[in-house]
């Protein structure tokens, strides 16, 4: 079992920065990709960025240039750091996983959210 944990989000105004956390934990050999993806009200769940374990990076275009994503590999957790939030950056947070266990079978877990809120 593999067990992915957000922290991190809250309310903030325009302009200003958040950053998530997500922290892997469980039966855990390799990590491959780690990714974030977010869902706001009424509408489908978007890829927000994603990193391999060889630190390559990919991001939505939508949030090029004001966020980043990194991770620590010895923490097992990923962090999205989210400069000059826009309103419409309101969503739940998830964080996905691509996880090789010790068992030797690839898990795909989701974390439960965590919510960003975008208001003056």
């Amino acid at each position: 079992q593999v067990q992915l944990v957000e922290s991190g989000g809250g309310l903030v105004q325009p302009g200003g920065s958040l950053r998530l956390s997500c922290a892997a934990s469980g039966s855990i050999f390799s990590i491959n990709v780690m990714g974030w993806y977010r869902q706001a009200p009424g509408k489908e769940r978007e890829f927000v960025a994603h990193i391999t374990s060889g630190v390559g990076t990919d991001y939505a275009d939508s949030v090029k240039g004001r966020f980043a994503i990194s991770r620590d590999n010895v923490k097992n957790t990923v962090y999205l750091q989210l400069n000059s939030l826009k309103p419409e950056d309101t969503a739940v947070y998830y964080c996905n996983a691509d996880v090789t266990t010790r068992s030797g079978y690839r898990a795909t877990p989701w974390g439960q959210g965590t919510q960003v809120t975008v208001s003056s």
